[in-house]
């Protein structure tokens, strides 16, 4: 069995996972904000219920916001700040040993959804998230691909390609450049997008019930969104090409999107034909989780370090 664990900045959840993937016990518990020696003994103590509850030390899979620097150990790109600087992977191997693996919570997504999700099956996976936030995950192989400098996927943070004159230099992004796919693309961007356009106010669930309604405005919105995350999207397919791509996180709940990326994509993408598949979670909100708990490809792992 294997734990995977979901470390957010108001809740963590802990998951014991069944060799088949199925669940065995789950916990939730609130997350200590700014306290980082309180999260080490919550992450402890979840770990210990779980392995008490299995019978056995399991591996640990950990997802979380930001990455591990593989220089310094320490953790970085975070916005749960409280745990920036700090080696949270060399603390948990002192109380448990090396069978516990980090890493970015998308990354996790995108793990998940390539293991036994929407993209089960395909050789390469691209996991996006479209939430607060714009993050993504590659998997090939069914193997996690992170990089030297443990960033692979982070798309949010690359320019928009093609800004026309209008969308020029872009808005801000919390990075301190303009113009982030994260500062288009985001569920805030996207409201962000409305006002500027329309001088109303509205969060994305209202915008879809007025474009659902009729109303023209809103549709504009989610259009111009539409275009630009198939503007991403296809930066994206021309550099890694992969077999499947499969959108998460609030927004991919649009079900217009999946036809309206896979529509535009011919028009950017450099190749005669764009047949990748733009696909929903299988998993849900319960990715995340999944995906930690997959970062130990079986438990023999333990057995062998």
């Amino acid at each position: 069995m294997r734990i995977g664990i979901d470390l957010g900045g108001t809740k963590t959840e802990a998951l014991l996972m069944a060799p088949d993937g199925s669940d065995v016990l789950r916990l939730r518990v609130p997350t200590p904000a700014k306290d980082y020696e309180a999260n080490l003994e919550m992450l402890s103590s979840l770990v210990t219920q779980l392995d008490d509850k299995a019978g056995r030390p399991c591996s640990v899979g950990i997802g979380m916001p930001g990455a591990m620097s593989l220089q310094t150990g320490l953790i970085k790109n975070a916005n749960s700040t409280w745990l920036i600087g700090h080696p949270l992977l060399a603390d948990l191997e002192q109380r448990f040993g090396p069978r516990v693996r980090l890493a970015n919570d998308a990354d996790c997504f995108a793990l998940s959804e390539a293991s036994d999700g929407a993209g089960a099956g395909h050789q390469t996976v691209f996991g996006v998230i479209l939430g607060t936030g714009v993050g993504g995950g590659l998997v090939m192989d069914g193997k996690l691909v992170s990089g030297p400098n443990s960033i692979a996927g982070e798309w949010g943070h690359t320019p928009l390609a093609w800004m026309n004159d209008a969308e020029h230099p872009g808005p801000a992004c919390y990075c301190g450049k303009h113009g982030c796919v994260e500062a288009w693309c985001s569920g805030p961007a996207l409201a962000a997008d409305h006002a500027r356009e329309t001088h109303n106010t509205l969060a994305p669930e209202q915008i879809v019930a007025q474009a659902n309604a009729g109303h023209a405005e809103a549709r504009s919105t989610l259009e111009r969104h539409a275009d630009r995350l198939a503007r991403a999207l296809s930066t994206v397919i021309n550099i890694v090409d992969p077999h499947a791509i499969v959108l998460g996180g609030g927004l991919s709940e649009l079900d217009h999107l999946y036809g309206a990326i896979e529509e535009r994509l011919p028009h950017h993408v450099f190749s005669d034909t764009v047949v990748t598949p733009i696909l929903k979670n299988q998993h849900g909100a319960s990715s995340g989780i999944r995906g930690a708990a997959w970062l130990w490809p079986a438990d023999a792992a333990i057995e062998a370090r």
